[in-house]
């Protein structure tokens, strides 16, 4: 992901900005921007090229602005085959967090204006935290923005927990600011505006569970099936830990009819790098159609020799009554950077709406 922000996105950029600006510095901006670039990992490219980029724009805050919203009008142009992705964007975008946090009304038009060329919402978290009243003042216009991508910064940008971005901590404890936000976003015609809703509600049950649930339940009153699929994606966190009222929400009940579960591991010996491959099978001994949530988790070995348990989505179905459903599954156990993994014996559990109802160990080996 890091290598797009490499060499050709350092050179659009610098294409981009000399159409502006005949005074602008192509080629030695190109070899700054470049130097070291190689060895830096995504973010630190960001952060690498926005300080470069310091050196080459007006010094004067207001004019690299008028600059900066330009850049919508060449972006495209200067780039007809569309080499260049998005990411190229990014360290544009973020030069307003780092060098306009002074500038706060000039700022958020000037992210406003290029958040559909890369989303800013990495960018206007800065601002949030250092300007809250005027951000807010702001986002109540925004959600009525005719750009999907301005209505959707206003969701995204004000997440608690975004990834990748700066933890907004008085979110995190009092979401309330936020909430007729979301309400006013959760019927927007764009799924992309919607999705981002969700994503932000899933983010709240992280640190103020009841606060989702009483969300849920006043959105859930005569909810169009758009608010429903709002209202499922956005507890997707509590749903994986078999969080009861959540469950009741959504229709999955907690009293099971269902006979015990037989779990089978092919390979109970798996190499960092190959598969876990397991099946099941789920029998029904009701009279009457259950709703069911599939699950399975891993419960990997941390350095202190415990365990902890990470939880992977299977499916959801409706089971018929005296029906019976047979899942396989082949789960890569693979080096990933937000995981480090450890040899020792690990555990796997089927849960069916929340509740474990299978599990057996299997052996990593390093």
């Amino acid at each position: 992901m890091k290598n797009q922000l490499g060499k050709v996105a350092v050179e659009h950029i610098a294409l981009c900005f000399s159409e502006l600006d005949t005074d602008f510095k192509q080629a030695e901006f190109c070899q700054q921007a470049l130097l070291g670039l190689d060895a830096l990992e995504l973010k630190q490219r960001v952060s690498h090229i926005i300080r470069v980029l310091h050196e080459f724009l007006p010094v004067d805050f207001a004019q690299a602005t008028n600059l900066l919203k330009q850049l919508p009008t060449v972006w495209q142009k200067c780039d007809p085959n569309k080499e260049v992705s998005s990411f190229a964007a990014w360290p544009v975008i973020d030069y307003a967090s780092v060098y306009g946090l002074a500038h706060p009304q000039q700022s958020l038009d000037l992210l406003s204006t290029l958040t559909h060329l890369f989303s800013a919402e990495f960018a206007i978290r800065a601002f949030i935290i250092e300007h809250p009243e005027y951000c807010h003042s702001q986002f109540t216009l925004w959600i009525k923005d005719d750009s999907e991508h301005v209505r959707r910064l206003v969701s995204e940008g004000t997440r608690p927990r975004l990834p990748w971005g700066l933890q907004l901590k008085n979110y995190m404890v009092d979401p309330s600011p936020n909430i007729p936000l979301l309400a006013a976003l959760k019927d927007d015609p764009s799924l992309y505006v919607r999705r981002s809703v969700a994503n932000h509600l899933n983010d709240i049950s992280k640190d103020n569970p009841e606060k989702l649930l009483e969300i849920c339940h006043d959105w859930h009153v005569n909810a169009s099936n758009e608010v429903q699929w709002i209202i499922k994606h956005a507890t997707r966190s509590l749903v994986k830990a078999g969080h009861s009222q959540v469950l009741s929400l959504l229709g999955y009940q907690q009293q099971l009819s269902l006979a015990p579960v037989s779990l089978c591991i092919s390979n109970d010996h798996v190499q960092l790098g190959e598969y876990l491959e397991f099946d099941f099978e789920i029998c029904s001994t009701s009279g009457e159609s259950q709703k069911l949530v599939i699950d399975f988790a891993i419960h990997f070995v941390k350095a202190n020799g415990q365990q902890n348990a990470k939880v992977f989505k299977l499916k959801s179905i409706d089971l018929a009554a005296k029906q019976s459903c047979k899942i396989q599954k082949r789960h890569g156990i693979k080096a990933i950077t937000t995981r480090q993994y450890y040899a020792g014996t690990h555990r796997l559990e089927i849960l069916v709406n929340g509740q474990g109802l299978a599990s057996q160990e299997f052996e990593l080996n390093i």
